[in-house]
């Protein structure tokens, strides 16, 4: 039931599809809501710092029941976060969680805003933040984004008053667009933004509070709330048939990611905010109490909602064709109205009401959802009036070299298909998150075309506008290229129409690790993106290491298909570490890309293209024991990375954890965040620990203490904390050096902790019992030191360990003393082990 909802719920507010999204006809109930907020000139900014920071409650609310044009400003697009449906993180991540975003937005009616700002990881101070963070950047494109959205209220979630007691993103957030309310409207700041925007000054600007603000409900009952208001966000919406806090729910169960699915909510719920700045509240009626929010609000604007007033009174459900007249009348109006914004915003809105209530399903397909340059693309285009209204298809156009006429008059409920034939430029650019096509900072994002600043995707570079002849008033309706197809055990289905390189290659290691001089094989992946790919393709390396050979052919005879070639790696004799990456040569061009294919249900499919490179290491490591079961938590390599230093790993489910499965393993190591997603291993937990005992080792990487799904997390106390170093370059202290994880068979010094990378470690325990023996110790700057990163207990004849360090993120950046300190943990008291038989796949 609840699917069936958000199915609704999307049908609702995703008027017009996007990237991959399948285009609907909505009711005629969506119809006269979509009208009511035409019909309401007011908007409101909701600005936090991350994907999921959002209160999609408050964001439903301004966009359903006060109508009012909503966006959420998210200062990242959350690229330092975990991830726990799949392997992505850092900047893939990142592309993930801004499509849960957008997703999140599509549910509750909202739209999507964001900064240049990377989310680098997690930050103690806005201090830290603002430095990492390139302020005088963020702290613009905050401006432009007010500037351009033209917000009246702006919403804080985050309080401004709290530096240093949460995250310095969030403080950051708050901080910003205090100052931004300010300078949006002083035409000394970022005058250059004038040349495509306007200076704008909001009412208001609000902090949404709430009891967990103060620390309970009965400090927050206690205190003045002269200036907050109240707004009981738990209104039901008879013509969805859902309530706001539910819709909200579903918005926000959007971010899997995240892992914030979540339970739909019911009734009368308060929700408070704080005017910080602006206009006072008098009467407390409401956040637009003084601003004229009807059309009389611009020049113009009273004969166009003359209009539109009588058809949103008069709406006919039966029949909404009956209003296409007037529509089409107010239309006319509108474009004499001379405030560009509003004009701008209403005539979108409005061309959506009338292809709604016509009817008008408009399609451009293509036979392929990706092509390269100089590629014939065969099209198929669909047109179909379902209303008795009069109108003409004009002419097809795109902005490229598409322009058909056609002066056809479409009939009612008469298929119109049109086989055309698109031609893609030899300058056509890939398509790609736009801020990943330049090398950015620890901090920010370098985005070249200041046009992009702020958008939440790369604009679609090939679309086709439909010009229709409507009552004699010439309309044009504008719709991105994608691809429709089916395939039998999924139906209909929609991809987007993406150029990509006409080569890419990737090697299928991202980190190689060479535990001697040996020499390894590396395999390369060449993929086409055109019929007939001829080239040669090399691997650069560092200039104490060899490749041989030095160049090989590449030649595929059709797109989308792949060649696979192995060179061979042959590493120094000492230690050594650098980059990997190859290059594919075809005729004079050179391609260094890999292309990346991101694919979740619950989002739209995504291609992006990245750096193709490799770490490679050469190392000298030893360990103790060779077969190892892995317990998949929320998404990680690290499986692959012990694989890569000679371990057999063999990934587990909770239901094979049995004395007998166990027995096979000389080491059980969880994975992230595994007792906070895996229900089924609190039933498990006195096998894995009995498994300890008959002489096993078992490493559980770090949990959080929110949501924790197992009664005991270790065979002895142990409690979690929200205790982090974030600084990856904090002083490691050891507590205890003589222990032997610090000793055998790797000789660890704080050399080894070098190179880490976002952070040291995370919720680690702040309490453990006196069987646990610390071992490292370390601390953010004007911290107290953190002794729980590393705990060790002995158990029986084996050894229970609890680790925080981030190895999870260590692995994939090929970081070595990462590897050779897990090295130790898996070996530790198997000094005279026999390796077991190998693990069978």
């Amino acid at each position: 039931m609840q699917k069936q909802l958000l199915y609704a719920l999307l049908f609702t507010f995703s008027l017009a599809f996007t990237h991959a999204q399948k285009p609907k006809t909505p009711a005629s109930s969506e119809i006269y809501q979509a009208i009511q907020k035409l019909n309401f000139l007011g908007s409101v900014l909701y600005v936090a710092a991350h994907p999921d920071d959002e209160n999609t409650r408050l964001i439903a609310y301004m966009s359903n029941h006060v109508k009012a044009r909503t966006a959420y400003l998210s200062l990242t697009r959350g690229d330092g976060g975990q991830n726990l449906i799949g392997p992505e993180i850092s900047e893939l991540l990142g592309v993930i969680r801004t499509q849960e975003l957008l997703a999140a937005r599509g549910v509750d009616g909202g739209e999507q805003r964001f900064t240049r700002a990377n989310d680098f990881g997690y930050s103690k101070h806005p201090d830290e933040t603002l430095q990492i963070w390139n302020k005088d950047q963020v702290l613009s494109d905050v401006v432009l984004a007010i500037r351009q959205f033209k917000p009246d209220v702006i919403i804080n979630r985050f309080d401004h008053r709290r530096a240093g007691e949460t995250h310095g993103h969030h403080t950051s957030s708050a901080l910003l667009s205090l100052e931004a309310f300010e300078l949006a409207s002083d035409k000394t700041a970022y005058p250059e933004q004038l040349n495509q925007t306007s200076l704008w000054q909001p009412n208001r600007l609000f902090y949404n509070t709430s009891w967990w603000r103060y620390g309970s409900q009965e400090a927050f009952d206690k205190l003045d709330k002269s200036n907050m208001l109240s707004i009981d966000i738990g209104t039901y919406y008879p013509l969805e048939g859902v309530s706001n806090n539910e819709m909200a729910a579903l918005a926000r169960s959007q971010h899997l990611s995240q892992g914030f699915g979540t339970l739909a909510q019911r009734g009368t719920q308060q929700e408070y905010i704080e005017l910080l700045k602006g206009d006072t509240l008098s009467n407390k009626t409401g956040v637009f109490e003084g601003i004229d929010t009807s059309w009389n609000r611009v020049k113009g604007g009273k004969a166009v909602g003359n209009i539109l007033n009588g058809v949103e009174k008069n709406f006919n459900f039966k029949n909404p064709a009956a209003h296409l007249p007037q529509l089409v009348e107010a239309y006319k109006w509108l474009q004499k109205v001379e405030d560009q914004h509003w004009k701008t915003q209403k005539t979108k809105e409005l061309k959506d009401i009338i292809q709604m209530c016509a009817g008008l399903y408009l399609e451009a397909s293509a036979e392929t959802n990706w092509a390269t340059q100089n590629d014939i693309v065969n099209l198929n285009i669909e047109v179909l009036n379902r209303s008795y209204y009069p109108m003409v298809l004009q002419s097809l156009n795109n902005a490229r070299d598409l322009n058909i006429a056609k002066n056809i008059t479409l009939k009612n409920n008469v298929k119109y298909d049109f086989k055309e034939v698109l031609k893609v430029e030899s300058d056509a650019q890939p398509t790609t998150p736009y801020w990943l096509n330049t090398k950015g900072t620890l901090g920010m994002y370098q985005v070249d075309d200041a046009n992009l600043i702020g958008l939440p995707e790369t604009p679609r570079t090939y679309n086709i506008d439909f010009n229709l002849l409507i009552d004699n008033t010439p309309i044009t309706f504008t719709k991105p290229i994608i691809q429709r197809y089916s395939k039998p055990d999924k139906g209909e289905l929609y991809r987007p129409f993406e150029i990509i390189p006409e080569a890419s290659a990737k090697i299928t290691e991202k980190v190689i690790i060479l535990n001697s001089d040996a020499q390894r094989d590396i395999t390369v992946v060449v993929k086409a993106g055109r019929d007939n790919l001829e080239g040669d393709v090399e691997v650069c390396h560092p200039n104490d290491w060899s490749v041989f050979p030095k160049k090989q052919k590449v030649n595929i005879a059709h797109k989308g298909e792949e060649q696979t070639l192995v060179f061979t790696v042959i590493p120094p004799k000492n230690q050594s570490e650098g980059f990997i990456s190859p290059i594919v040569h075809v005729g004079d061009a050179a391609y260094t890309k890999e292309l990346i294919e991101i694919n979740y249900e619950h989002i739209p499919f995504q291609t992006v293209l990245l750096p193709s490179e490799s770490k490679i290491v050469r190392l000298d490591i030893k360990k103790r024991g060779e077969n190892i079961g892995y317990i998949q938590g929320a998404g990680d390599v690290v499986p692959e990375s012990l694989q890569q230093i000679g371990y057999n790993v063999r990934v587990i489910t909770p239901d094979e954890i049995n004395p007998e499965t166990l027995s096979r393993f000389d080491a059980i190591v969880v994975g992230i965040r595994a007792y906070n997603t895996l229900e089924d291993l609190n039933f498990k937990q006195q096998q894995l620990f009995d498994f300890v005992e008959n002489g096993g080792n078992m490493i559980v990487q770090y949990n959080t203490s929110h949501r924790l799904k197992v009664d005991a997390l270790a065979p002895f106390d142990l409690k979690l904390s929200r205790d982090r170093v974030t600084d990856e370059h904090a002083e490691v202290r050891f507590l205890n050096p003589n222990h032997e994880v610090l000793n055998a068979p790797n000789k660890i010094t704080t050399n080894d902790f070098e190179g880490w990378t976002q952070e040291r470690g995370l919720y680690f325990p702040d309490s453990w019992s006196s069987e646990f023996t610390p071992v490292l110790s370390m601390n953010d700057q004007g911290e107290t030191a953190k002794d729980g990163s590393l705990l060790i207990a002995k158990h029986g004849k084996g050894h229970y360990i609890y680790t925080g360090l981030s190895f999870f993120r260590e692995f994939p950046a090929g970081v070595s003393g990462a590897y050779r300190l897990f090295a130790n943990m898996l070996s530790l008291g198997k000094n005279d082990i026999k390796p077991n038989t190998k693990l069978n796949d």
